[in-house]
Order: C-alpha cells, then sequence, then structure tokens
C-alpha cells in the first residue's frame, strides 16, 4: 500500500516537474509599429471611414468590421485570437487597465528593438542610423550557451537590423532586406530570384518574402531560437493607407498560422517551441496615428502575446499592471531556460508572471 501511495507521488510530481520544463526552442516575430488598440479592438471605425486614409471603405467594413470589438479583432487577428489568446496570453489591453508601454523615452524603432532585445532603454541609441549597436542582446547571449552556438537567425525587412543586432559582434545569422539567402535548397533559390526581381513599393524588402525565407531556412537548418521582423505595418501608417496597415496586419497574421502549424508537425519542434509577438513602439490616435516619437501622445503604448512550454493558458490579462518593453530580453532568456547577463543594467523578467494562472 505505501509503495503504491509513493508510486502515485512520484508519478504527479513528475508530471507537474516536466508540465513546467522550459521551451528548446523560441520563434519572436515582431510588427513594426502596430498598434494595441487593432490588436485589442479590431479596425478603427473612423479611419476605416477616412477617405484619407481608406480607399475602398466597403471592401474593408466587409472584410474586417462588426459592432463588437471581440469580433473585429478575430477577423483582422485569427490566429491571436484563436490560437494564443486560447492557449497563451497578452498583455496590453490598457481599456482594461493592462499597460505595457517603452521604458525609452525615444518612441521609435532602432530605440525599441535595442529595449526589446538588450532590457536596457540606453539613451545613447537616439537615431535610426546604421550604428552598430554597443549594448549586449539576448540574441547574441543565447548563441553563446550550450546547444545554441550557431542556431540563432533573424530575418528581417529593415536593412538596419544587422547594426541592431550588431551581426558582427554577436555572431549571429542575420538576413535583411536585400540579403542574398543560402543556397542550400530549390525553395531558396527560388526565393533569392523572387526578391530580386520583385518591385519594392515600400523600398524594403515585402515581408512575404522575409517570412518564406525564414521559413525555409528553418526548414533547412533547424536553428534553435527564430526571429522574425516584419515591418510594413509601419511604413503603411506613416503613408496614411490605413487599408494597407490592416491588410498586412491581417497578412502578417496569417503567416505566423503557418509557420505554426508546420511547427506543430515537425518532430523537432512539436511540442518544445514558444511563440513571443510584440512590437517596437506603438502609435498616436486620430490624425496622429501616422505618426509616433516622443512628442506625439500615445506611441509609447505597446502589447505582447505569448504562448509555449511551461506559460500558463490565462488568455487575455485583465489585471491592472504596468510592464515594461525592457522587461522583454530577460523574458526571452528565462522561457528557454536561461538568465540573461550582461555589462548593462537589464530589467527584470516577466517570467515569473507568465508561469502563474492568476489573473
Amino acid at each position: 500500500m505505501f509503495f503504491l501511495i509513493w508510486l502515485c507521488f512520484f508519478a504527479c510530481v513528475s508530471h507537474g516537474s516536466k508540465a513546467q520544463q522550459p521551451a528548446r526552442n523560441l520563434v519572436i516575430v515582431t510588427f513594426d509599429g502596430l498598434r494595441w488598440q487593432e490588436v485589442f479592438s479590431g479596425v478603427d471605425s473612423v479611419l476605416l471611414h477616412d477617405a484619407a486614409y481608406t480607399r475602398d471603405p466597403d471592401e474593408m467594413q466587409r472584410l474586417y468590421w462588426d459592432a463588437s470589438p471581440q469580433i473585429r479583432r478575430e477577423k483582422l487577428f485569427p490566429f491571436i485570437w484563436g490560437v494564443i489568446a486560447h492557449d497563451g496570453q497578452l498583455f496590453g489591453n490598457r481599456n482594461l487597465g493592462n499597460d505595457m508601454d517603452v521604458a525609452n523615452v525615444y518612441h521609435f524603432s532602432y530605440p525599441g528593438y535595442n529595449e526589446i532585445f538588450t532590457g536596457y532603454p540606453d539613451t545613447a541609441i537616439n537615431s535610426n542610423d546604421k550604428v552598430r549597436n554597443p549594448n549586449k542582446h539576448v540574441l547574441g547571449y543565447l548563441n553563446q550557451q550550450s546547444g545554441y552556438q550557431g542556431k540563432v537567425a533573424a530575418f528581417t525587412s529593415w536593412d538596419v537590423f544587422p547594426y541592431i543586432l550588431n551581426k558582427w559582434e554577436s555572431g549571429i545569422y542575420v538576413n535583411a532586406d536585400e540579403d542574398s539567402l543560402p543556397d542550400a535548397t530549390p525553395e531558396l533559390r527560388l526565393l533569392n530570384l523572387l526578391q530580386r526581381l520583385t518591385a519594392k513599393p515600400l523600398d524594403l524588402r515585402p515581408d512575404i518574402f522575409t517570412y518564406a525565407a525564414a521559413k525555409e531556412y528553418l526548414k533547412a537548418y533547424h536553428p534553435r531560437v527564430l526571429y522574425i521582423a516584419f515591418d510594413e505595418t509601419d511604413d503603411y501608417a506613416h503613408a496614411g493607407m490605413y487599408d494597407q496597415y490592416i491588410k498586412s496586419a491581417h497578412a502578417e497574421d496569417g503567416m505566423i498560422r503557418d509557420l505554426w502549424a508546420y511547427l506543430q508537425q515537425d518532430p523537432f519542434y512539436a511540442g518544445q517551441t514558444a511563440l513571443l509577438l510584440t512590437c517596437d513602439h506603438g502609435r498616436g490616435t486620430g490624425d496622429a496615428w501616422r505618426d509616433h516619437g516622443a512628442k506625439v501622445k500615445g506611441s509609447s503604448a505597446i502589447w505582447m502575446a505569448v504562448m509555449g512550454p511551461g506559460i500558463a493558458a490565462v488568455g487575455e490579462r485583465k489585471e491592472h499592471a504596468q510592464y515594461k518593453q525592457a522587461q522583454i530580453a530577460a523574458t526571452l532568456a528565462n522561457i528557454l531556460g536561461f538568465t540573461f547577463q550582461a555589462d548593462h543594467p537589464i530589467a527584470p523578467s516577466l517570467y515569473p508572471v507568465l508561469v502563474h494562472a492568476e489573473n
């Protein structure tokens, strides 16, 4: 009898420990300048019906509109709200008092990406110039850990990322904008050809090519950490094209769904991979939706979505709280079972919040 009780206890402890094991792999995706308003409430009715920003409001209304913000957001982001909201967590719905903001004072891209990956809102990072980042980032740190060397890769539409991630110092593989791809498979060779021959309407690599290249690289090389940086949402917003901003956001949600489906059928990744989505900065409201920066109210507001092994399936977080972008770097390392260390300050991790089911 004692043996049976001990056996049951051991089985329960073992099961609980297994459930809390960290992920072995990690995928990070950023949507440049995608507002929390669309993530949590779907399309903006004012911008949707403003002829200055939306060329065909009837089509956009048919595709994305509903009187309910919950249904609107599901139409716009079916993967985020159909999968992550069920299996993971979402931060940043300011309508519920769940705030997430950048800690840097600039509210634009390079400072935002530096903050995401270094955990340090360095005031010296104050432009989008192609300057090598002097700060140590978590992707470079992970690239130094046992089992992860040479297994960290980044695919980005914007050509400043090799400098943001300082590929020369960090040693990670960064493929950005017009960079050619490894000549390893027929699919990668075809993508090289297509991206050379395709017009670039936004003067950067279309996000679909960035995604396709990342997926084919993942299939061929099985990186343990993969970062995908989309860009079109920010560029279309600056151009005042709300309809294209929305369509790009919806398409990117579909790309993530496609990637997640692949990960679940590849034994290397299935059940062992975490996914984290976020953005580099927010934007203004009304006519100021096109812009962001220190002088644009609301552009510090961001959001985050995450799911994977050991992360509680809480869904939309409803507690009144203030979270910071700088906390993401340490969180990324913790998701894989590591503690990010650098010779500069690092904001505390959100991982303790992620593993508890209380909301």
